[in-house]
């Protein structure tokens, strides 16, 4: 964990297993997906080591059982329309906010930092899903995975974010729970804070390198806003 004493003007915020753990209702989807294309279905944990990619990967993934695909499905477009449609009916049935979120987004508007989201999730998916889940009169901005060119690990959708809040990008932290938030924050040379609880893949929490390691999100508020906390 970093020594220094650093308080960020912005905090941006990855979704799916940082803010909401939305892998029952994902897996759902992918294997009602699977099942009309006549494949195999997965249980839940395999199909969250394959979340974090946004979505046409993750069905690229579902269709080849394959964490890298070797070549693109021949049904990925049918497949693509199956997933919408099944995900867009039953977008926050089981889905939940993890502990510690809301509490701890209050006290950081509290301290007025400016707060963002930033997804690889498609914004069809990422804007209900923040209204259905409460969360979205808490960023002052969202992008998702269609909103930029190109999505995290590349550090453009940071730094855009950044500069739409005139913020120094050494100003700011990037919180996430995978190797694509580590890596797009620290490429866009914010800091970087991880949750161990998300959808961290193969690697461990050592191996992402985060200046912060936070068990929730109520702990960003102790560590940069401590007045706010009563």
């Amino acid at each position: 964990m970093t020594k220094q004493y650093f308080k960020p003007e912005l905090i941006v915020f990855d979704l799916d297993g940082t803010l909401v753990d939305s892998s029952p209702d994902l897996a759902v989807a992918i294997n009602r997906m699977l099942t009309a294309l006549k494949q195999e279905n997965y249980p839940e944990a395999q199909i969250q080591q394959w979340m974090g990619n946004g979505a046409k990967m993750l069905i690229q993934r579902a269709l080849t059982g394959e964490q890298e695909p070797a070549h693109t499905p021949k049904k990925l477009s049918e497949a693509m329309h199956l997933f919408s449609h099944y995900y867009q009916e039953n977008i926050c049935v089981h889905s939940q906010l993890y502990e510690g979120v809301k509490g701890g987004l209050k006290q950081l508007q509290a301290a007025h930092i400016n707060l963002a989201c930033v997804t690889n999730k498609p914004a069809q998916f990422t804007t209900p899903l923040l209204a259905k889940i409460g969360l979205k009169d808490y960023f002052q901005f969202v992008a998702s995975g269609d909103t930029f060119p190109v999505m995290k690990p590349d550090p453009l959708p940071l730094l855009e974010t950044a500069k739409i809040f005139a913020v120094e990008t050494t100003q700011s932290l990037m919180v996430g729970d995978s190797i694509n938030d580590m890596q797009a924050g620290q490429r866009a040379g914010f800091k970087t804070a991880l949750v161990p609880y998300g959808y961290l893949g193969k690697y461990t929490p050592a191996e992402l390198k985060a200046d912060y390691a936070i068990t929730n999100i109520s702990q960003l508020a102790e560590l940069f806003c401590p007045r706010t906390l009563h």
